[in-house]
């Protein structure tokens, strides 16, 4: 009688065993991923920054900064107009700014260190500092920026200082656990984790160069600029920006994928510019009417739709109407993959193109050239006003006075800046309330003004500046 009284003892009590052992279990995994995650903390913290920066905001930028915190632009990037407070009366003179935002020591040697944040957050950037998590704080100089990409990398002159290693973002998986670290809101050495949600997201419109990793790690104002890394603490992306339309935290972030970010970084370190590749090709989607038009046995690919004369594409057979389906081996799924790809690939090297053309799947090896940005800058200023300009040369600047303006080179005829009077050799100071001096940024200037249809200009004749409006729609 004994042993069945045990024996019904034994699978009464078991699983209230297996219950307390299961539970042990996961509070043990629980623990053992807060380790993985205060590890990561303890290992890249030495080489996470706090930036703030000062500058002039100009007139047409929200300006009461005294009375409301969130004025900044880096706030309305986030946030948009219509977050609270943002949408109060402008004033008319320029204001002091401080902004503020993350990064993180990339590479040092020497006495030099090299950082990368957001090309945003030093934008208009008078004085930078940046602060270290043990205190030690440093002056800051822009080596270079590349807003296409909305990459910066700062320098300061510094000894012993921790650098992050980088991960490869193309080995990321959907689902994989991530950290993000940074100072949002100016609460330096902040950690908040997520998993990855997708991987080359594209044509968001937020950079001219796009293939973001979305997280649901929470991502906030200061944290842009800031490292998002994998359980290693290898840095696999760059913090750049959240998706939100009630002005909070919605569990949509967004990063520059680290391979995108390094490639820019090491250029803008080394020479303080980008070098992109040309191809071409004006790509577009291929959709499944189009797929099924063409008989293709898959929409997978990319639709060509336009090969410039005399570019790379035209010399290597390229023709409208090709699908590529791979760039050196790698699928191609949309237009801003593409994109990326042609201008990431390196002047003077050869990619390989797979197509389908009329049925047939073949390989074109195309040899990639340095795109140039500021003719392609002068042709959509052109385009837009009618007008080609230039940055000052350095005898003009001095003998004109003037640290920053353009020159007009060239007006059409029945252009809009004919018709208010613009000559070639007026100079042109702002574009927007925005300072130019040189092609890209008047055409970046005059891009914010394209969806009112118009655009501000101050011009100088004469030794006389004055403001007008020209008015497409």
């Amino acid at each position: 009688m004994r042993k069945p009284a045990a024996l019904l003892l034994l699978l009464v009590m078991m699983p209230i065993t297996l219950a307390a052992m299961a539970q042990e279990i996961a509070i043990e995994n629980l623990r053992q991923t807060g380790k993985a995650f205060s590890a990561v903390a303890k290992k890249v913290a030495p080489a996470v920054v706090f930036i703030q920066v000062e500058g002039r905001v100009e007139a047409g930028d929200n300006g009461s900064a005294d009375a409301w915190p969130f004025q900044d632009d880096l706030f309305r990037r986030f946030f948009g107009e219509d977050f609270a407070g943002l949408s109060q009366p402008r004033q008319k003179k320029p204001r002091r700014s401080i902004g503020q935002g993350s990064g993180f020591v990339f590479a040092a040697s020497g006495d030099v260190a090299y950082i990368l944040t957001n090309s945003h957050v030093v934008e208009n950037a008078e004085r930078i500092r940046v602060k270290f998590q043990d205190g030690r704080e440093y002056e800051a100089r822009v080596q270079g920026t590349d807003p296409k990409s909305d990459v910066a990398v700062l320098k300061i002159a510094a000894r012993g200082i921790s650098t992050l290693r980088w991960g490869d973002s193309s080995r990321l998986e959907v689902g994989e656990w991530v950290v993000a670290m940074g100072n949002p809101f100016g609460l330096s050495n902040t950690l908040t984790t997520g998993v990855v949600s997708a991987k080359g997201r594209t044509s968001l419109g937020i950079n001219d160069y796009e293939d973001f990793i979305q997280t649901d790690a929470a991502i906030n104002p200061g944290n842009s600029g800031g490292p998002l890394l994998n359980l290693d603490g290898e840095v696999v992306g760059m913090n750049t920006a959240i998706f939100s339309r009630s002005g909070g935290y919605m569990g949509v972030g967004f990063a520059i994928p680290s391979n995108l970010a390094r490639t820019i970084a090491d250029q803008l370190a080394a020479s303080g510019q980008v070098k992109r590749g040309y191809i071409g090709l004006t790509v577009q989607p291929l959709t499944q009417e189009i797929a099924d038009a063409l008989k293709l046995k898959s929409h997978q690919g990319v639709l060509v739709s336009e090969v410039q004369d005399g570019s790379p594409a035209q010399r290597a057979g390229l023709r409208v109407g090709d699908v590529l389906t791979t760039f050196d081996g790698t699928q191609l799924s949309d237009g801003g993959q593409y994109r990326n790809r042609a201008s990431l690939a390196k002047p003077g090297s050869r990619v390989t193109l797979g197509v389908i053309r009329e049925g047939r799947e073949i390989e074109i090896p195309v040899k990639v050239e340095l795109l140039d940005e500021e003719a392609i800058q002068r042709a959509e200023a052109f385009e837009a006003l009618g007008i080609l300009v230039r940055g000052l040369t350095v005898e003009e600047a001095r003998r004109l006075k003037l640290a920053r303006a353009v020159v007009v080179t060239a007006v059409s005829a029945q252009s809009l800046a004919k018709m208010a009077g613009i000559v070639p050799g007026t100079l042109i100071l702002e574009v927007n309330r925005q300072p130019v001096g040189n092609a890209e940024e008047f055409s970046a200037a005059l891009a914010k003004g394209e969806a009112n249809g118009s655009v501000v200009l101050r011009i100088s004749e004469n030794g006389r500046s004055r403001y007008l409006t020209l008015r497409w729609r």
